[in-house]
This record gives C-alpha cells, sequence and structure tokens, in this order.
C-alpha cells in the first residue's frame, strides 16, 4: 500500500464517568469485562491502530456492539476519542478546535448513514445541494452540481420531487449524491444499505463499486454482513469488542483467518465467489514460442510429458494453444510453430472467479491461460489446480 491517507493510532474510546481509572486500565491492557466491572465504564474502542490508503475502500465490520460504528464517529470527531491519534492527510483532527474542525470536515469528509436522513419540504435536488448551501454557493450553481451528482447515482430527472416519492433504495441514492456534491477526499458509509431490502442491497453495492471505479474515492464502509464486506472491500478490518481482530484482503480474511473467533465467522463463507484466478493460478507456465520449428516444440513437449502448451508471440502475447499430436500431424512443410493450426486458447482475466473458472473448464479439455491486459500470460489454471485451492482451506490450522 502507498503512504496512508488515515493513520489511526492507539485510538480508545470509554464511555462513563471514571475514565481517568478506566484509561489506566485500558494501557495496562485489562479486559472490556474487567474495566466495566472494576469502573462502570464502557471500552467502545480498545487501542485501534489502522493505516488506510488514498483509494480504498475499507471495510470495518463485526457485531453488534464490537466498535465499529463508535470507530468511525471517532474519525470525523463527532465522538471524541479518549485517547489516541487520527492523522488524515499530515493533520491530526484529534487536536482540531471545533471551528477549525468544521472547516476540515467541509473539505475532507461527507457521510452517509443508515437512515436516509432527508429533509422532507425540500426537492431532491435542493437535499443534494444543502451543504453548498451551507457553504454558501451560488444557487444556480449549487443546483448544477446536484444534478451533475444525481445523475451520477442513476436519479437523473427526478431533482423536482420530493424525497417522500421515492422508493428506499432511491433515497439512499440521493443520500449518497449529497455526500458526493462536496467533492470530498473520504467518504463515510455507517450501515448505509443494511435498512434496505435485499435485492435493492445488492443493487446499491454494484452502484457503490461501479462509481468506486470512476471516482476512485477514500471509502470507510461500516457493516455488520460479512458477505457484503467480502463483496466490496478491498481491505477489511474485524472488530469484537472495541479491538481489531484481523485486518487483510477478502481472501486472506477467508483463507487465512487469524484466530478461532475469525474462522467461525467465515466458515460458512463459499469461496469460490471469493477466491480469483490470481489466488489460484500456477504462474510457473510452459510456453512455445510461435516462431520456434514444429520438430523442437514436439520435443520440448515430450521432454514436459505434456500433452500440449500455449503459443505465444516474440513479445509474449498469447497467440493459442497447440497440442502435441496437432504439432505432429501438421509439422509437414511448416517451418514455424505459428504456421500450424492452432487452436483457440480459453482465457480468464486475473480477477475471474473460481465459479466463472470453473464454467470455462467446462467448455475446453486443455487449461485456461490467465492473461493480463497486456495479452501476457500471466498464469495457468487446470482442474487440479481449482481442486488443490479448495482443499488447502480444510488443512488450515487456526491460531486461538
Amino acid at each position: 500500500m502507498q503512504a496512508p491517507l488515515i493513520e489511526i493510532s492507539n485510538v480508545t474510546k470509554i464511555f462513563g464517568k471514571n475514565v481517568k481509572q478506566a484509561s489506566e486500565m485500558t494501557r495496562q491492557g485489562h479486559s472490556k469485562e474487567a474495566i466495566r466491572e472494576k469502573t462502570g465504564c464502557t471500552l467502545g474502542v480498545n487501542r485501534v491502530d489502522l493505516q488506510i490508503g488514498k483509494g480504498e475502500l475499507f471495510v470495518i465490520m463485526g457485531l453488534s456492539g464490537s466498535g465499529k460504528s463508535t470507530l468511525l464517529r471517532c474519525i470525523n470527531r463527532l465522538i471524541d476519542p479518549t485517547f489516541g491519534s487520527i492523522v488524515i492527510e499530515g493533520t491530526d483532527v484529534t487536536k482540531l478546535s471545533h471551528a477549525d474542525l468544521l472547516k476540515f470536515r467541509q473539505k475532507t469528509m461527507a457521510m452517509v448513514f443508515q437512515k436516509f436522513a432527508l429533509l422532507p419540504h425540500r426537492t431532491v435536488e435542493e437535499n443534494v445541494a444543502f451543504g453548498l448551501e451551507l457553504q454558501n454557493m451560488p444557487k444556480a450553481e449549487r443546483l448544477a452540481i446536484a444534478r451533475e451528482k444525481l445523475a451520477l447515482v442513476g436519479l437523473e430527472g427526478w431533482g423536482k420531487d420530493t424525497p417522500s416519492s421515492l422508493s428506499g433504495g432511491m433515497q439512499q441514492r440521493v443520500g449518497l449524491a449529497r455526500a458526493l456534491a462536496n467533492d470530498p477526499a473520504i467518504l463515510l458509509m455507517d450501515e448505509a444499505f443494511s435498512a434496505l431490502d435485499p435485492l435493492i442491497r445488492v443493487d446499491m453495492q454494484n452502484e457503490l463499486l461501479k462509481l468506486q471505479k470512476q471516482l476512485k474515492k477514500t471509502i470507510i464502509f461500516i457493516t455488520h454482513d460479512l458477505d457484503e464486506a467480502l463483496k466490496i472491500g478491498d481491505r477489511i478490518a474485524l472488530m469484537r469488542d472495541g479491538e481489531v481482530v484481523q485486518v487483510g484482503t477478502p481472501e486472506e480474511i477467508v483463507m487465512n483467518p487469524a484466530n478461532d473467533y475469525v474462522a467461525r465467522f467465515v466458515q460458512s463463507i463459499d469461496i469460490t465467489h471469493i477466491l480469483t484466478a490470481s489466488d489460484v493460478m500456477q504462474q510457473d507456465v510452459d510456453v512455445i514460442g510461435g516462431e520456434t520449428s514444429p520438430q523442437t516444440a514436439i520435443d520440448y513437449l515430450h521432454g514436459k510429458q505434456l500433452s500440449g502448451g500455449f503459443v505465444v508471440d516474440g513479445g509474449g502475447r498469447l497467440q493459442g494453444y497447440i497440442t502435441k499430436d496437432k504439432l505432429e500431424s501438421d509439422r509437414d512443410g511448416k517451418r514455424m510453430v505459428k504456421d500450424c493450426a492452432c487452436e483457440r486458447a480459453v482465457t480468464a482475466n486475473p480477477e475471474a472467479s473460481i465459479t466463472e473458472l470453473s464454467r470455462l473448464l467446462c467448455e475446453t479439455p486443455n487449461p485456461i491461460a490467465v492473461v493480463g491486459p497486456d495479452g501476457k500470460i500471466q498464469g495457468v489454471v487446470g482442474p487440479s489446480t481449482i481442486i488443490q485451492a479448495l482443499a488447502s482451506r480444510g488443512d488450515e490450522k487456526h491460531v486461538t
């Protein structure tokens, strides 16, 4: 990861009256239960350290009471941390005055809530433009930006309607457009889709991923839903009792859980939707140069005990697949392999899921070439590759 946009260091939030004693117990490493029993205080967030990169869609997830929403509110200081630092682009927001904090929020951050929090007496476009109005932007300019952001979230033409005339999913799109209107560097989303019906929720997840490809915002997304976290997160921080118990990519969380708690959390996940071609492919690929003689290629395949191989040009770009039998039957009069009748190679991109790879394997008796945007082979996937990847999960030993 490049230099982090957000650095969260030792951030702790304690609720209650006897905060000084509870803080000392926290620094000494006492449990949440022991602190509550001794001081009557609740440890909401416990010494969290996180680094979040620019343009990263970072998910913080956990069950109810895990501290995820409290941590989010510490980041923009809707809740003041008890101690710790939160540095955003070199500014420690925990040290800002109230006036400077308001300016920093307006310039840097926007938030999308679970409850849509739209103003019922204003039109949709006026809701989107509300933050710009607070900044005294001229009306024509702010409404033009509002219409632009509404089009971005798929609500072009709905600006004159009232929020009550929109479905729940459409209202959340308005909330998202409102957050984007200020063009914030950081978007904070607190259980933003959890109040939506399941099908609408999936649509909003897809919409967010589409927008993220286009806008490349730094997004911190809070959820209690593991499937949602795995689907949208570049990385995930899993919280329990105010602590971060593991940080990693979806693949790392599922395939290498840090402890038994994480292992139980992910045990029901279908990893065929999580692992990709780049996770399971064999990187040592046997290729045949297109300008190689057929006999040299035959000898090469025979020595490797292979029935065929991928043919590449002088730049390493994939041209096709050829079997040893085809070379032997087609070599007479042919100076180079590229003159022989190569088969079309079945290919997949590095992000293809195991489900997609399994479907492709049903279409060909040959391995699948994993090909990057430059046309070069990055790896190869065969039936045994997938079987080994699936079996490896069952062999894992989880630490306690």
